[in-house]
């Protein structure tokens, strides 16, 4: 029969004699490779024939071979080569190549069986899968560390075949070449001299595959070894060869083995992907596949004895880094058969729960294996599948302990199911696995936690002792007594006053609730600490911030300012009967305590109802004619003005105001004055009307100034860590200026008569932006913010 058929294209030299002829069986050898017509054997003269017998008793070559690679020259009787021969083509790489034949001749019928041995020539060249590769090294990588080659085939047997690699000149790497039991020959790169990226980048190597043919023949692999820094700790396997034995046929995805490899890093540094090195052979790739994240090795196709008894697979581990860096081992797969008791695991001594601060070396189970087997069948050892912070541990043999080999930590693994794996030594390898849970019992080592370092609470003022400012909440990822809190108040001050004075705290649920009510005109935030403490043993404990915010009430009605302000006074004010509508009668000045909105005043007439004579400005309080007077109206006027601030409920205070109608106006000079008028070219009364003048030109110009020169100073921040402060004017001409959460209201009169600057308080909310612009007449379009170191004079 003829060994398995592969097609390889390969060229050789012949040669040929004859080799024996016992007990009618012929045997030849000849090179692959001769010409065609090369005479391979005198045929007839071995079987005792003539010539003229050839055609007489019809004889005849029956071979079952697709081609005909020989034939019979009836001439010579000679048996010739036909066809072009191939060894590697007919053969692969056998250890033996022949073709059997069969000469058959009638008259007697007789049979001679001819065997014709294919000798193998040097006629292949060692090859690498691939011409040129590239392979990156860190320059931290320390002398002694390996890289293994691709492996080179060569089509060739016996001294033909690939017998050695050999390494171009260079200073940094050498070749360790393995010769295995099977005959195979691999090779490892190895660094002799440490790498510095910084002076050498790129290292170009050659490796030269040769075979031991004479003359011998060659192949070459072109390596580029980029030197790379950073992420300086690749993973490294526990061995650098594995060996495991399967059954054949073993179930499509069973697990094989799990390699595991350690990476020092950290992060993605030290996370591991598994894989096959690239080029790795199809036929491997057909029947294995590893798992990315586990390094589980399993089965994927039929594994089959008869096809290969072992499978040497090539697996690395590479980390997630920014330059990713690899660590290699070999993974020796035998196939075996046989073997059909599993082994079993019986755990004697379980500790369960275990501490999470129990330490490393802590007996954690007993257990016991047995197999029903003998012999190699029925010896077994165990495994721990996955990973997990415990080890096994063998006393003496089918005796195992399962110890702790890591820290715990109850927050992240409550429990671990782990897979105590046996298997024995059979042939095929037959397993089981037991699984133990292992419940982790909490300690007290974490504190609690607020979920922010600061809250911010608010409260109205006012509000009544036992009012909630906030519930806070905190965490502990303990469990039990460990994670039970309380929360307290540390005995701080605030302002003077110990905080316990001032709010208490549930305990058990973290309500602060108030003791006291608070005013905002006297306190408007402040801070105090929370503490949480578990209960565990000792406790642990953490602080949050706590800012409070007081909310302002409209608690403060307006008061009125002089000379409107005493009360139970009658306040007079006197215009001439000549008096055009838009006189301007007098001004009511108010302020109130509060801020916002609670602050905002308005100026409303309410007595007498129907009056048509006068009106008030709502913003400015002053009060001027609507028309001019006539006959029919009376000579008193008594007026009840309104001040409301604009708060919820509004509050509000009232002023009583009687106009009286004069004939001339040298009456109003001589009530307002109180003394007779001088005759003179400049008398008194100029002279404090110039004085007034000049003092509203002045302020009039250093608000321009101070209007410019904040504009300048915002441009470039000088002012940026003040709070600013605002002049804003209102539709009846009348300016506020306000300075942090305080505001003035700076008043001008259109009456030269009654001409003044007044500047009082009215709190008003704080502006980011507080501007002021006077678009004529009584309103305004936008506003100018000045730096808050200006003073109102």
């Amino acid at each position: 029969m003829l060994m398995h058929l592969q097609r390889y294209l390969i060229v050789g030299f012949l040669a040929s004699h004859v080799l024996e002829s016992v007990l009618g069986q012929i045997a030849y050898n000849i090179l692959e490779e001769v010409k065609v017509g090369t005479t391979v054997g005198n045929i007839t003269k071995d079987i005792n024939l003539s010539l003229k017998e050839l055609t007489s008793r019809e004889f005849r070559i029956v071979s079952n071979l697709k081609r005909e690679y020989f034939r019979v020259n009836t001439e010579t009787g000679a048996l010739q080569v036909s066809e072009r021969i191939d060894r590697e083509e007919l053969c692969a790489s056998a250890a033996s190549c022949s073709v059997n034949l069969e000469a058959l001749v009638n008259r007697p019928l007789q049979l001679y069986r001819v065997r014709i041995n294919i000798l193998d020539v040097n006629d292949n060249s060692p090859a690498f899968p691939v011409s040129s590769a590239s392979l990156n090294i860190t320059e931290i990588t320390a002398a002694g560390a390996r890289f293994p080659l691709q492996s080179a085939h060569d089509a060739d047997i016996g001294v033909n075949s690939l017998k050695t690699y050999k390494l171009g000149s260079n200073e940094h790497f050498t070749l360790d070449i393995q010769t295995h039991s099977d005959k195979t020959i691999s090779a490892e790169l190895v660094l002799v001299k440490a790498l510095d990226r910084e002076k050498t980048p790129f290292v170009d190597l050659l490796v030269t595959a040769v075979d031991g043919g004479s003359p011998a023949r060659t192949g070459t692999l072109n390596i580029m070894v980029n030197v790379l820094d950073i992420n300086d700790n690749a993973p490294v396997f526990g061995k650098s060869l594995y060996k495991v034995s399967i059954a054949e046929h073993t179930a499509v995805g069973a697990t094989v083995i799990r390699l595991q490899a350690k990476d020092s890093d950290e992060s993605l540094n030290g996370e591991l992907v598994y894989s096959f090195i690239s080029h790795t052979p199809q036929n491997i790739l057909e029947r294995f596949e590893i798992d990315r994240e586990t390094g589980d090795v399993k089965i994927r196709g039929d594994v089959d004895y008869e096809e290969s008894n072992a499978y040497e697979i090539r697996v690395q581990a590479t980390d997630k880094g920014g330059v990713p860096m690899s660590g290699h081992t070999k993974l020796l797969v035998e196939v075996l058969d046989i073997n059909d008791n599993p082994p079993s695991v019986t755990v004697t001594s379980l500790i369960n729960p275990v501490e999470e601060s129990a330490g490393k070396g802590t007996v954690v189970a007993l257990m016991t294996v047995s197999d029903p087997d003998s012999g190699k069948n029925g010896a077994v050892r165990c495994r721990l599948a996955g990973s997990s912070p415990f080890k096994l541990q063998t006393s003496f043999q089918n005796y195992y302990s399962l110890i702790l080999d890591d820290v715990l930590d109850r927050e992240k693994v409550a429990e671990y199911n782990i897979t105590v794996v046996a298997e024995d030594e059979g042939n095929p390898q037959m397993s089981s696995a037991k699984v133990i849970n292992v419940l982790v019992a909490d300690v007290n080592d974490n504190a609690p936690r607020f979920t922010t370092k600061t809250e911010y609470a608010a409260l109205r003022e006012n509000s009544k002792a036992g009012s909630v400012l906030c519930t806070l909440k905190a965490s502990d990822a303990d469990i039990g007594e460990n994670a039970l809190i309380t929360y307290t108040i540390p005995q701080t001050a605030i302002n003077g006053t110990p905080v316990s004075s001032l709010f208490k705290i549930d305990t058990l649920t973290g309500e602060i609730q108030s003791l006291q009510s608070f005013n905002y005109e006297e306190m408007k935030t402040f801070q105090f600490k929370v503490q949480a403490t578990d209960s565990g043993v000792p406790p642990l404990s953490s602080n949050v911030s706590v800012n409070v915010f007081i909310l302002d009430e409209n608690d403060n009605s307006p008061g009125i300012l002089a000379p409107y302000s005493e009360h139970g006074s009658v306040n007079t004010e006197n215009i001439p009967y000549s008096a055009e509508a838009g006189y301007f009668v007098a001004k009511i000045r108010a302020v109130d305590a509060d801020s916002g909105y609670n602050a905002l005043l308005s100026y409303h007439i309410s007595e007498p109802k129907g009056n048509n004579l006068f009106r008030i400005g709502s913003s400015s309080g002053e009060i001027r004619t609507k028309r001019r007077m006539s006959d029919n109206d009376l000579k008193t006027h008594p007026l009840v003005v309104v001040v409301s601030d604009s708060g919820e409920p509004s509050l509000s205070a009232t002023v009583s105001v009687d106009v009286v109608v004069v004939e001339s106006t040298g009456d109003i000079q001589t009530q307002f004055k109180h003394a007779p008028m001088k005759e003179e070219s400049f008398s008194d009364l100029n002279l404090y009307l110039l004085i007034a003048t000049v003092s509203v030109s002045v302020i009039f110009l250093l608000s321009l100034i101070s209007l410019i020169a904040v504009k300048c100073c915002r441009t470039d921040g000088s002012f940026s860590r003040y709070s600013a402060p605002v002049i804003t004017t209102h539709p009846d001409g009348s300016w506020s200026y306000s300075k942090s959460t305080q505001q003035y209201d700076v008043c001008f009169s259109s009456d030269t008569l009654k001409s003044d600057v007044v500047v009082f308080p009215a709190p008003f909310p704080h502006a980011d932006a507080e501007l002021i612009s006077i678009n004529g007449g009584d309103t305004f379009t936008r506003t100018q913010t000045l730096p808050n170191t200006e003073k109102v004079r």
